[in-house]
Order: structure tokens, then sequence, then C-alpha cells
């Protein structure tokens, strides 16, 4: 499960005079594809978008709007990958374009809720980069396009940690008793023991899970607290040593505590991607594609990126950005340690049996 996405409220203020003054030359510097404002409709119509609360920036959809005058957009918030699917196995009818994260893609493709991806209306597809196309979950991106990605990792005090963290057996050492912070949630916790035991994140061998279970038991002793958003704020008041969190919270808390480092165990981690799709019901399935081409042009997708936090898939995006972005590891992480990161996959109906176990370790 992705959390919701915060703003990089530090960044925020100097991206937006940048990205203002920096967009141009991005356009400048595109194919005609990527500079030109394509409008495909003459009647006035609204695209629905079921997003990520605060994931995209308001100043992007308004920018559209203001190049494509005859679409509206129209955003509705989820808190979770799951309560977006059971919304729209309710009603589907509502939205035209989802956010959703790649195990998701993968059961909705399943389902048959997507409609085929017409990459011919999406020219600037061709700037994403390779690492984040053809992805497992859908190969050749029939059915989704990349909108952010990023990784899973430990957020550690520099002051409060002097040994070399380089692995996930550190939030297992007790001299960090009750200094730890584990991500409340099933995979991530697992994805932290079943990882330091040489497993896949989406394995479904009852012994690797009973095994990966005991660890967790064992470690709880050690742990501060089990959180989601709150982390970040308590890695930055210095509230804890060593904590499990995604790479845009590590950004955001790295910028206010220069004490704060982030790093991805070489044992592995999980690597994920959001993406855009269009249901399949959808009425405005050319308009659709219009806004997903334009959230690939390099400056629209480096101002989003700069909002969101998140790590952009466009190439030419992350070059816009800067050092600041560029040769940041936990922005933009090294193919060495990409490859040696898993994607969640849909665990179908052996997901009951992580949240059983769950359930066993956080009533220990």
């Amino acid at each position: 499960m992705i959390p919701v996405k915060k703003v990089l409220s530090t960044l925020l203020a100097t991206s937006m005079i940048l990205l203002t003054l920096s967009g141009c030359t991005s356009t400048t510097s595109s194919n005609s594809a990527s500079a030109t404002p394509t409008t495909v409709v003459e009647e006035d119509i609204t695209l629905n978008v079921y997003n990520w609360g605060d994931y995209m920036d308001p100043e992007v959809i308004a920018q559209f709007e203001e190049e494509n005058p005859h679409i509206k957009i129209q955003e509705t918030y989820f808190d979770s990958n799951e309560a977006m699917l059971a919304k729209l196995k309710a009603d589907s009818s509502t939205f035209d374009i989802v956010i959703p994260s790649d195990y998701v893609v993968e059961r909705m493709i399943k389902e048959d809720m997507l409609a085929e991806i017409d990459k011919s209306n999406i020219p600037n597809y061709a700037g994403l980069l390779d690492y984040c196309k053809n992805q497992s979950f859908d190969p050749n991106n029939k059915y989704s396009i990349p909108y952010m990605w990023g990784t899973v990792g430990i957020l550690y005090n520099t002051k409060k940690v002097t040994e070399t963290v380089d692995s996930w057996n550190i939030l297992f050492n007790t001299k960090y008793k009750k200094k730890i912070i584990m991500y409340d949630s099933i995979r991530e916790s697992m994805l932290v023991a079943l990882k330091l035991q040489g497993k896949s994140c989406n394995t479904k061998d009852d012994a690797d899970l009973k095994a990966a279970e005991n660890l967790l038991i064992s470690q709880k002793p050690l742990v501060l607290a089990y959180g989601t958003d709150e982390i970040k704020r308590k890695m930055i008041n210095n509230e804890a040593a060593l904590a499990v969190v995604y790479s845009g919270d590590a950004i955001l808390a790295m910028d206010e505590n220069e004490d704060l480092e982030y790093v991805i165990p070489k044992e592995g981690s999980n690597v994920w991607f959001d993406n855009i799709v269009i249901l399949k019901n959808s009425t405005h399935k050319k308009a659709a594609e219009t806004f997903i081409n334009f959230l690939c042009r390099p400056d629209v997708a480096a101002k989003n990126s700069a909002y969101i936090g998140y790590t952009t898939p466009v190439e030419q995006a992350i070059e816009d950005l800067g050092e600041g972005y560029s040769d940041n590891p936990a922005y933009n992480p090294s193919t060495e340690v990409i490859e040696r990161c898993e994607i969640y996959h849909d665990l179908e109906d052996y997901m009951q049996k992580y949240n059983e176990i769950w359930i066993n370790i956080k009533s220990s």
C-alpha cells in the first residue's frame, strides 16, 4: 500500500520559481509533440480523475485547462488502493482516469477494468526512463503509463546511529530498543523480514512466511511505534534513531533535518510505481490520453514532481530539476540499487494469509 502523498513544503517555494523560469526552456528543447498543446474536442467535457490526496500540482491542472480550454479536470481523492478498488467496483462510471499502484494495476487488468491505451496519442511516452516501462505488472504498458515511482528503505539519524547502516538487520539490534519505527503495513513489515532472510517479498511459501512472522514478533519489544505519515515528523524531531519509510517521505525529512540519511539495504527492498490508467467505461478516452501526454511532458513532469516529492519517470525532467534531485540517491537511486529491489505483485486470495500474520504480530 502506498501512503497518501504529501507536499514537499520546504522545497515548493523555490521549486515553483525555478520551474516557472525553466519551463519555457524545457518546452523549447522537447520535440514538437511535447511542446504543442493538443485540444482533441470542440465541446466542453470534464475528465474525472480519481487520485491520491495531494498527488498532483494544482498549477499543473490549471495549466492543462488553459492549454486545452474544452477540457476541465475534476479530482476526487482516495487514501488507499483497497478503498479505491472498492469504490470502483461499486460504481466505476463516475471516473475516467485513476492513479493506482503497480500490484493494483495487475489486479485491474485481470478483472478487465481498464481500457487499452493508444500510445500514438502519447508521443511523450518515448521520453520515459526505460526502467519504468514494460514492468511485469503490465508488459508493454498496454493499460498503464508510469506516473511516479520510488523505493522503501531506512531513514536514520547519523547522530544517534554511528555504525554503517547497510542492512535490514540493524532494525533488530537491541542497542536501538525503543528507537525504531516500523511502517504500519503488512507488506512493508514483511518486506523487511523476508528480505533479511533472502526471500521474495511476494512469497506464498508458508515456511518463509512463518519465519518472517516469528522474526517480526521477536523484534516487537525493540519497536518504538508502528506508524505511517507521522514517521516523518518523529524523525525530523529526533524522536527515533531508525525508521522504515518511503523515499519521498525521506526526501522531505532530510530537507528539514540535516542529520538524517536514507539507504536501501543490501538485501534488497521494494521499488514501486504509481501509474495512470483509463477505465474501460470512460467516454472520454482520447481526452484522457491528451491529459496523460501532457503529464509526461518534461516541463510539466518536473513541476509536478517538485510539488509531490516523488520521482518522475520522465528522464529529461529529472535532468531539468538539477543536482538537488538528480544526485539525490533517495530521489534518483542508482541502477545497482534498483536491480536489487522487487515490485509488489497482487497476492490475490493469499493476501488473507498475510493479513492473519499481521494480526498475530500486532497482538503478540
